[in-house]
């Protein structure tokens, strides 16, 4: 590129300087039973108290019912179900993580909430136990996190309804 004097510069390559918190990513960690899970905190809208829930007949089994936030109609999944976990006896009232996978909300009803977390995703190792609902596994100074997959969560929730109602001929 020459400049007003006539003179000819090269630009100058770009470096990216990336170090391990620019590459972190956070996640919002909660319990299920004894248990600790994350989800990507972009997923998260926010979290709630216990809300009432109105029940849906015929639901999918971990479908516990649904709650209507700010004008939208949220599911209530119990992520408990699927991952196959033991709650807590006697927890109540529980929070709801409300998350937003795609453009849908979910609300996931969880035991306890407890921090948002940055993992370098270097740290971050295959799952554990064979579950395709899981993206991960985060050994923290504490407590082995696992790092849940909302969008198959979700789909796995389906998967069982669609697959009954393709056998009776409806839904």
């Amino acid at each position: 590129m020459a400049d007003a004097e006539g003179l000819t510069h090269e630009p100058h390559p770009v470096t990216p300087t990336t170090s391990a918190a620019s590459q972190a990513r956070r996640w919002c960690s909660f319990l299920l039973g004894d248990e600790c899970f994350a989800v990507d905190s972009g997923l998260v809208v926010e979290v709630l108290r216990s809300r009432r829930l109105t029940r849906v007949p015929l639901a999918a089994r971990g479908i516990l019912g649904l709650i209507h936030l700010r004008g939208r109609i949220v599911p209530v999944i119990d992520p408990a179900e699927p991952l196959a976990v033991s709650r807590r006896p006697g927890t109540t009232p529980r929070p709801h993580l409300v998350i937003a996978p795609g453009e849908d909300w979910y609300g996931l009803l969880v035991d306890e909430m407890l921090d948002v977390i940055e993992i370098d995703p270097v740290r971050i190792e295959g799952p554990t136990g064979g579950t395709e609902l899981l993206q991960g596994t985060f050994a923290a100074a504490d407590r082995l996190v696992h790092l849940l997959d909302p969008e198959r969560m979700i789909q796995s929730l389906a998967r069982p309804r669609l697959a009954a109602g393709s056998r009776t001929g409806g839904v």
